[in-house]
């Protein structure tokens, strides 16, 4: 209680003390101790002035000063003297007036014009305006005529501790790793005081912390945070709430402060090793499991975070860790056990892994806490399932003959069925493979057999697929490629490569070679190709050619003797006979067609007989040339059927081709539309003398004058219309004067079961006044008003 009551004491009565000692000098010593204020009557100091003034003989102003000084936020019930103004010029007399302009002159400051005293009217604050710079000066107070210069001087406000620290960056976040020593840096704090940082100790801060301890400390100074306490661990405690105090005054008692936040968060280091959940782990697994597809999962838990963290999984011991592998999921870092080889549960059952988790990153600092890993043990058991066959074979190759019999075995195919319950196999053939059906396959045990013949030279592989299904689960299916080999034998005959034609000449020398050929067979022995070739036996005594063997398997043909005539004989035909060596070998006789020609003196071919080229046969010269004017013959013959073609294909009617009346469309019609403008026969315009029935044609003369028939008359009602279609349709056919129309326009005829006939005038040889209209009164209330019309028209007529 003592200790408070001395504080309170304290904190009341140091401002007054700080005012008395600061205020009072600078009202009444600091203008003695400068020379600013000239006490009056001071006759000292106005003697030393004009003793002074004659030895100088200049004027020197009687005041002089630099400065004043006023306390900050000072308040009271009068205005604060700040200061006096005297000048020795003044006598006494109140003749002097003092005047004062400058910064606040008037309304901060005020002067008395007769004492020169100085008052701060207002409170002032320092941080606000720290300084202002006024000017006094001396008049007469009667004549204002100035008694000696201006002169300019400051007064200062001085600084009292109005003013708390503050952290302008406040609150901080700041981060350390966990497990540091003491005295690792944290981060550093900034407070600022508004106060002068020169004059006194207001602005001098001390840093403190209030809260935050015993984890971490401060510098008083410098405010630099710090570690307090070893070995903090992110996984006990990750966040710590820190409060940090800055006072003034130099942290002595009476002084103001302020505070701010810092929230420390401790990151992640490796100092943890991961950790399996369990010992042991158990999966189960179809044998017809995929491969790459996972089985199971483990998870080895690390306390650390993000890289720390993270570890890969591998199989360090088994009896499985060829047919198993483990990765490491990304995202949530678990081991994922998955099937690299097939399994087989009729082969072996189960297995056994030893899985270990390893830290990827580690940290050297904390090797010596352990190794950072952890081992667990897997079992995988495999279940049974119901698997397709197998086959003996992933592939199969077959050779057979191609002139093998039908239904031989070519070869055969095996499978079963792997489970523990074996199923019977039943085998297909894909016909897919087989769209010929070329072979057959025995259900029961595999065999295959030839359906129909086979033939090397058209298809040398057969590739087809085998179905093994069983019996007892159809859905269990399994397929093998069979390739069947057609293997060669002899039976082609071979022949020559090419439509051999030699060409003799009549100057040629005997031994002359004439033509060299070769012979293919399609056939293919294993040793190549070897021929013989001979002639006919009947032309083995040839007088004119001979042949002789070559060794790169040809035949050349050789001319016997020389004078060749082409008057004599122009072409020769030589029988060749070419076998094989197959067994039993194969041959054929080839014919050489031996032509004899024209040649120069180098034995170059200049012409050869037309008709040994174009009729080999020997016809004669005059049958050439009868056949040849048969072909012109014809000719001519197409030539005048085009040309009668074309002259038909004109017009048969007379008519301008200018004629521009087939263009005319009218659109104001009320008719039927489109309809009757395709029913309207164009050529009637075309031909106006078609009016009077007379229409020439140029295909025909009439042998008479058709003289133009008369108009006739409307058809009465219950005509049949087949019968008058006939009708005219002969007289169209018997008149040599009417145009080929393909249509006929009848417009005489409104059709059968009109009551009243026909109202078309167009043959009609009649006129309006020959017609009776009475029947028009029949037709019914409609047509009555039309009835009256023409009777009363025929009434006028008549009168």
């Amino acid at each position: 209680m003592p200790e408070r009551l001395t504080e309170m004491l304290m904190d009341t009565w140091t401002p007054l003390i700080i005012l008395w000692i600061t205020v009072l000098p600078s009202i009444y010593m600091a203008p003695m101790n400068q020379s600013q204020v000239l006490p009056s009557g001071s006759s000292t100091g106005l003697k030393r002035l004009n003793e002074e003034q004659r030895v100088l003989n200049r004027s020197k102003r009687g005041w002089v000063w630099n400065q004043m000084f006023v306390l900050e936020e000072f308040s009271g019930p009068e205005p604060i003297l700040v200061g006096r103004l005297h000048t020795d010029l003044d006598p006494g007399s109140s003749k002097i007036k003092y005047i004062l302009s400058g910064d606040g002159a008037g309304t901060i400051f005020v002067i008395n014009d007769k004492t020169g005293d100085i008052h701060a009217m207002k409170r002032l604050d320092r941080e606000e305006k720290a300084e202002y710079t006024l000017t006094a000066q001396a008049v007469d107070r009667d004549t204002n005529q100035p008694l000696e210069p201006p002169s300019e001087f400051i007064i200062k406000v001085q600084d009292i501790n109005d003013n708390a620290p503050e952290f302008v960056d406040g609150p901080y976040h700041a981060t350390v790793p966990e497990m540091s020593v003491v005295g690792t840096f944290v981060t550093k704090v900034t407070a600022t005081d508004a106060d002068d940082p020169v004059y006194g100790n207001s602005a001098k801060l001390v840093y403190s912390i209030l809260e935050g301890q015993p984890y971490f400390s401060i510098e008083p100074h410098t405010a630099i945070i710090k570690t307090a306490l070893p070995n903090m661990d992110r996984e006990a405690k990750e966040e710590y709430f820190v409060v940090i105090q800055a006072k003034d005054m130099g942290g002595h008692m009476g002084g103001l402060s302020g505070t701010t936040t810092v929230t420390i968060t401790l990151t992640d280091v490796n100092d943890n090793p991961p950790k399996f959940a369990q010992s042991l782990y158990h999966f189960s697994v179809m044998e017809d499991v995929a491969l790459g597809e996972p089985i199971g999962r483990v998870k080895a838990n690390d306390l650390d975070i993000g890289e720390n963290a993270k570890s890969s999984y591998d199989i360090i011991e088994g009896d499985g860790m060829d047919i198993f592998e483990i990765t490491t999921d990304a995202q949530t870092q678990d081991g994922i056990i998955r099937v690299r080889k097939p399994l087989d549960f009729e082969t072996k059952k189960s297995y056994t892994l030893k899985v270990e988790a390893a830290n990827i990153h580690i940290d050297p600092r904390f090797l010596s806490g352990g190794p950072f890993k952890d081992t667990a043990t897997v079992k995988i058991v495999v279940e049974d399932a119901d698997e397709p066959p197998v086959f003996s074979s992933p592939t199969y190759l077959l050779e057979v003959h191609e002139n093998a019999a039908l239904n031989s075995v070519l070869g055969q195919v095996t499978a079963h069925d792997p489970d523990v319950s074996s199923s019977p196999i039943r085998f297909s053939i894909d016909r897919h493979t087989d769209l010929e059906r070329q072979f057959n396959i025995n259900a029961e045990d595999g065999r295959i057999t030839l359906a129909t013949p086979l033939d090397r030279e058209t298809s040398m592989w057969h590739n087809i697929t085998i179905v093994a299904t069983e019996t007892r689960n159809h859905s269990q299916v399994s397929r093998v490629p069979v390739a069947i080999k057609v293997l060669d034998v002899n039976d082609n005959a071979p022949e020559f490569a090419s439509e051999h034609e030699a060409f003799l000449c009549e100057n040629g020398k005997p031994g002359q070679v004439i033509q060299i050929v070769s012979a293919v067979d399609k056939d293919d022995p294993k040793n190549g190709h070897y021929f013989l070739y001979s002639l006919l036996p009947e032309m083995v005594n040839n007088p004119n050619f001979t042949i002789k063997k070559n060794e790169d398997n040809t035949l050349s043909i050789l001319a016997k003797h020389s004078g060749f005539s082409r008057q004599k004989q122009e072409v020769y035909l030589l029988p060749i006979v070419i076998s094989d060596s197959g067994n039993p070998p194969m041959s054929s006789t080839s014919t050489l067609t031996i032509r004899v020609c024209g040649c120069s003196s180098d034995g170059i071919v200049q012409s050869c007989n037309v008709e040994a080229y174009v009729l080999p046969i020997g016809l004669s010269m005059g049958a050439l040339i009868a056949i040849l004017a048969c072909i012109i013959l014809l000719l001519v013959i197409v030539v005048l059927f085009v040309t009668l073609r074309r002259h038909k294909n004109e017009p048969l009617i007379i008519k301008d081709d200018e004629d521009v009346r087939e263009n005319i469309i009218r659109y104001d019609d009320e008719g039927g539309g489109e309809e009757d403008t395709e029913a309207f026969d164009i050529a009637t315009l075309q031909n106006p003398d078609g009016i009077n029935g007379f229409l020439p044609r140029k295909d025909i003369k009439p042998d008479l004058q058709f003289m133009p028939r008369q108009g006739l008359a409307p058809v009465p009602n219950g005509v049949d219309v087949d019968e008058f279609i006939n009708v005219r349709l002969h007289e169209a056919d018997n008149d040599p004067t009417a145009p080929p129309y393909d249509s006929i326009q009848i417009y005489g005829y409104e059709g059968k079961g009109s009551a009243a006939g026909s109202l078309s005038s167009l043959e009609s040889s009649t006129s309006d006044s020959d017609q009776n209209f009475d029947y028009l009164s029949e037709w019914g209330p409609r047509f009555k008003r039309l009835g009256e019309l023409y009777s009363v028209g025929e009434s006028d007529k008549e009168t």
